[in-house]
């Protein structure tokens, strides 16, 4: 049997990515790179479960939500409003989809906290939409385009990691009506 003999040089070298990962900037972390992609699916997969699905838009939003389109790591925000009872949402900044949109891709999908009513924001899916008449609550506009707004309740808790978080800085007071 042979036994490897630690020199000075590979202790240090190989404990240097334990201590790496320990400090610094988590958001960076594999840990947060998986919580960005399983997220965005589990809120994604609650547009099968009708339970689940918002069928009316929410009132007392605040005036602008985070936004972000799934599998980007910038976040931009969008202002809120009303018009004949659906919620009209304006994309704010550079970053909608909007090269990629066709008339069966890409939907936005409003997030709200089924425990505390709170609205999160919003994630742009960049993917085949939901079934024509399935229920929309609005939509979203940005540069030139229109794409359908959904809403969910989750357990936000469960799909968003308080260390590297999905949508940024929570937003603003709860909901009056769901």
């Amino acid at each position: 049997m042979r036994r490897f003999r630690a020199t000075p040089f590979c202790v240090p070298f190989f404990g240097l990515p334990l201590f790496l990962s320990c400090g610094g900037d988590r958001t960076r972390s594999p840990t947060c790179g998986m919580a960005q992609l399983i997220g965005p699916s589990l809120i994604q997969d609650r547009l099968r479960h009708l339970p689940f699905v918002l069928t009316d838009a929410p009132r007392g939003l605040p005036g602008t939500l985070p936004v972000r389109v799934v599998g980007v790591t910038q976040q931009s925000a969008v202002s809120v409003g009303y018009t004949k009872g659906a919620l009209t949402m304006e994309f704010q900044g550079a970053g909608f989809p909007a090269t990629s949109i066709s008339d069966s891709t890409a939907y936005a999908i409003l997030v709200v906290d089924d425990s505390t009513q709170r609205a999160q924001g919003l994630l742009i899916y960049e993917s085949r939409r939901p079934p024509e008449g399935y229920p929309s609550i609005g939509a979203l506009t940005g540069a030139d385009r229109t794409i359908p707004l959904y809403g969910v309740r989750v357990d936000w808790p469960n799909v968003s990691n308080p260390k590297c978080p999905l949508l940024g800085a929570p937003a603003g007071p709860p909901s009056s009506a769901l």
